[in-house]
C-alpha cells in the first residue's frame, strides 16, 4: 500500500509506504504515476475532497475503476453539485453564486429568506451561516472571506466567491455508500436528532439504523441515486448529506469519498467491517459481505462551543460507565487552542455508543456527555512591546 500525503511522514510506516507530495501541484498526477511503474497500483483511494479529483485521473489513465474526473469535481464543488442536479431535476435548495470582489448589495436582491451562505469547496461545515435578513447575510459573506483568506484554496474562483442558497427546514440524515457501475449500495443511513437550523451546522449526533419509516428512506436512496447519476458518479464511495422536507428529500451535498474522521466506525455497527477495510476491498474488486449486527448504534462528535484553550476534560470515566458506552475519544490535547465553527472544523472528540435500539443508543451518547466537564480557558493575546 502507498499513502500519498501532504504530511512529512506516513502515518502507517509499518504497513504502508510514505510518499511526501503537494497534492495541488499540477505535477503531482505524473509524480504518482511514476510511482505506479515501480508499485503496480491496483486501486486508487481518495480520502477526502482535496484529492477526489486527483484519484480519478490517477485512475483513469491506468484503467482502473473510477469516477470520470468531472463527476469527481463536480462532487466537491458546492455551486457546480447545485447547478447539475437542478438541471436534472433531482431536489436542491434554490441557489446562486456571489462574487466577494464586487458590491454585495446589489447582488442579494429578490432573496427568501432565512439563507444559508456558505464557502463553494471547504467541509465539515466551515464557514456555513444561515442569513434571517440582508443585514446578516452581509455580514455572513464578509465572515466567509476572511475564513477563506486564511485558507489554502485551489482555485482563486473558490477564493473569491460563496455559495447563497434557501434554508430548508426539516430533519437531516446521512447516507453512507458504495457505488459499482454506477450501481449504489446503501452501507447505512443515518439519523441526526438535534435539529440543525443555524446560525451555524455543527453536527453531533450521527445514529443509526434510522428511524425513519420505509417510505422516507426509499425516497432518500432514489434521490442519492438520482443524484450520482446526474453527475455521472460511477464507482467508489459516496457520503450524502440529505434534508427530508416535506414530501421530498432534498439534496445538500453528495461527496465521492468516505464520511470523515473518527464517525467511520459506525460502519463496523451496520456491516461488520471497518469502512476502510469496505472501501479498499471494494476498489481493489474483492468486495466484503455485509454482517450487521443487532440493536442500534451512534457516535456524539463533542462540539467545541467555546474559544479558548483546552485545560482539561473531567468526568470521562463517569461517561464510560453509562451503559451503552462504548468508547470516548479526545482529539484535542490539553494546551491547545479550541476553535469554534464557523471558523472551526474540528471536534473536540468522540462518544460511541452500542445499544439494545436507536433511541438507546442516542439517549447513551446524550447522558454520557452530560458528565462531561470541558474546562477551557481563555486565550490572551500577545502584544509585542519591544521598540523596533
Amino acid at each position: 500500500m502507498l499513502v500519498a500525503s501532504e504530511g512529512k511522514y506516513s502515518l502507517v510506516s509499518e504497513i504502508a509506504g510514505g510518499l511526501h507530495i503537494n497534492l495541488q501541484d499540477p505535477a503531482a498526477l505524473e509524480q504518482l504515476l511514476d510511482a505506479s511503474r515501480s508499485r503496480p497500483f491496483a486501486g486508487v483511494v481518495a480520502s477526502d475532497d482535496a484529492s477526489v479529483e486527483l484519484g480519478s485521473r490517477i485512475a483513469e489513465v491506468l484503467s482502473l475503476p473510477h469516477n470520470p474526473p468531472q463527476a469527481a469535481r463536480l462532487s466537491r464543488r458546492k455551486d457546480l453539485l447545485r447547478e447539475a442536479l437542478a438541471t436534472a431535476g433531482v431536489p436542491v435548495p434554490a441557489h446562486r453564486v456571489i462574487d466577494l470582489g464586487r458590491p454585495l448589495v446589489p447582488q442579494l436582491g429578490e432573496i427568501d429568506y432565512p439563507c444559508v451562505v456558505k464557502p463553494l469547496a471547504l467541509s465539515a461545515s466551515r464557514g456555513v451561516i444561515r442569513a434571517d435578513n440582508l443585514a446578516e447575510t452581509v455580514a455572513a459573506c464578509e465572515r466567509i472571506q476572511r475564513i477563506l483568506g486564511r485558507e489554502t484554496v485551489a482555485e482563486s474562483f473558490e477564493a473569491s466567491h460563496v455559495l447563497l442558497e434557501t434554508f430548508v427546514s426539516g430533519p437531516e440524515v446521512a447516507l453512507e455508500g458504495l457505488l459499482h457501475a454506477g450501481q449504489l449500495s446503501v452501507l447505512a443511513i443515518f439519523d441526526k436528532p438535534d435539529p440543525l437550523e443555524g446560525p451555524f451546522f455543527e453536527e453531533t449526533f450521527y445514529i443509526t439504523p434510522t428511524r425513519h419509516d420505509e417510505i422516507e428512506q426509499q425516497r432518500i436512496v432514489e434521490s442519492v441515486t438520482a443524484a450520482c447519476q446526474a453527475i455521472g458518479l460511477q464507482e467508489g464511495p459516496v457520503h450524502a448529506e440529505i434534508r427530508i422536507s416535506g414530501s421530498q428529500a432534498v439534496i445538500m451535498e453528495v461527496a465521492s469519498r468516505t464520511i470523515g474522521g473518527d464517525c467511520a466506525r459506525l460502519l463496523r455497527f451496520g456491516t461488520g467491517h471497518g469502512l476502510e477495510d469496505l472501501v479498499i476491498a471494494h476498489a481493489v474488486g474483492k468486495p466484503l459481505p455485509i454482517e450487521p449486527r443487532k440493536g442500534g448504534a451512534g457516535v456524539l462528535m463533542i462540539p467545541i462551543s467555546e474559544a479558548g484553550i483546552l485545560r482539561r476534560v473531567e468526568g470521562i470515566a463517569r461517561a464510560r460507565a453509562v451503559p451503552g458506552i462504548e468508547d470516548i475519544v479526545i482529539s484535542i490535547r490539553d494546551g491547545y487552542e479550541l476553535v469554534p465553527l464557523p471558523e472551526g472544523g474540528s471536534y473536540l472528540g468522540f462518544i460511541f455508543a452500542h445499544a439494545a435500539s436507536p433511541a438507546a443508543a442516542e439517549a447513551a451518547l446524550r447522558a454520557a456527555y452530560a458528565e462531561l466537564d470541558i474546562v477551557v480557558a481563555p486565550l490572551m493575546p500577545v502584544q509585542d512591546l519591544r521598540a523596533d
